[in-house]
């Protein structure tokens, strides 16, 4: 099992590499760019624009960051009086170095007074709505991650994991894809830490928690301090959190709305990272997927509808499944064989 627990402090292994948004005045310079395309496509000849249409769609294709400086250029066109510029922007001989800084000043200025309210309050606007800091981790199957994020935050990722992390600058977002992750964070009022899934959106009040995405619904458990949940879209559409977790306490969140508040141990909140799988009444088709995240053999479950209500409490140690497959007939009405090729199959007890 690769457990990066034990790498050193910072490590990579598992991440995309983290992409730092640059300074204000190279995104001043991108909205700039973008608006000098935008103007040559409503000017100059039809050759003219159908060029810098062309080029302004690679140039949004490049990345992100592109498509909302064009975005912001589009619509600073679209709420300015440009008719002037229809004669000023054909596009400039390769080389023409002097003439196409005219040409930007020209079409800059011909917004005239709302030019520097357009660069300012919309470009500055839109630049101030971007990340900081984007960074996408994963793990693979039997792999676990610690990373450490740069405002003193930390997140553990389990096995079979997929995150991405967006920092604003008044806000810290994680989008969980699927898998677990478990979250220390850093107090930092001005920046509220919230994590998205397909389900629900956890705010967090000062702690230390888990958050997972799996089996078609969210479970998050609390360790220390205290978080918010909602269900579904969340503090953006204005309403007060469904529920508020303390230490101590967990709650599920599917398709079918908000569970009841569970209790759970607070040491037992992401385990997987002392090497534990911990289970509170858990589903047992749940169980052995969760242990199927670390094993090179997966265990089997025979599909029958008798195994799919049972529910499963314990602790139990990674590195030792077999113990599990040896424990689970005493606890539950199963019992447990080998297939040909070698792999545990669960099934209901005769």
């Amino acid at each position: 099992m690769k457990d990066a627990l034990s790498t050193p402090a910072g490590s990579l292994d598992g991440a995309l590499p983290a992409r730092r948004r640059p300074a204000e005045g190279s995104a001043r310079k991108l909205f700039e760019h973008a608006l000098l395309l935008v103007a040559r496509q409503h000017g100059g000849a039809p050759e003219t624009a159908a060029a810098a249409q062309a080029e302004l769609t690679q140039w949004r294709q490049a990345n992100a960051l592109h498509e909302a400086a064009a975005q912001a250029a589009l619509r600073a066109w679209s709420a300015t009086e440009a008719s002037a510029l229809r004669e000023t922007v054909a596009r400039p001989a390769a080389g023409s170095a002097p003439h196409a800084r005219r040409t930007r000043r020209q079409i800059l200025a011909a917004f005239g007074g709302l030019g520097a309210a357009v660069l300012v309050a919309g470009g500055a606007r839109w630049f101030w709505r971007q990340p900081v800091l984007e960074l996408a981790l994963r793990t693979s199957r039997g792999q676990r991650i610690a990373h450490p994020l740069p405002d003193g935050s930390r997140l553990d990722l389990a096995a079979r994991t997929a995150v991405e992390v967006a920092y604003f600058r008044d806000r810290r977002e994680v989008r969980l894809a699927g898998g677990e992750i478990r979250c220390e964070v850093a107090h930092d009022p001005a920046r509220p830490f919230f994590v998205n899934t397909e389900w629900g959106r956890v705010r967090v009040l000062g702690t230390v928690f888990s958050v997972s995405a799996r089996d078609g619904r969210m479970h998050v458990a609390v360790a220390q301090g205290r978080v918010a949940v909602w269900v579904g879209q969340g503090p953006d559409d204005g309403r007060a959190p469904d529920i508020e977790l303390g230490a101590g306490t967990a709650v599920d969140v599917g398709a079918q709305g908000l569970g009841p508040r569970a209790a759970v141990r607070p040491g037992d909140v992401g385990a997987w990272r002392q090497g534990w799988l911990a289970f509170y009444d858990t589903p047992l088709p749940e169980a052995v997927a969760r242990w199927n995240d670390y094993l090179d053999r997966p265990m089997e479950l025979a599909d029958e509808p008798a195994l799919r209500g049972l529910r499963l409490t314990g602790s139990f140690p990674l590195r030792d499944p077999a113990t599990f497959l040896a424990s689970l007939p005493s606890v539950l009405p199963v019992r447990v064989e080998r297939t040909g090729s070698g792999a545990a199959l669960i099934r209901p007890r005769r």
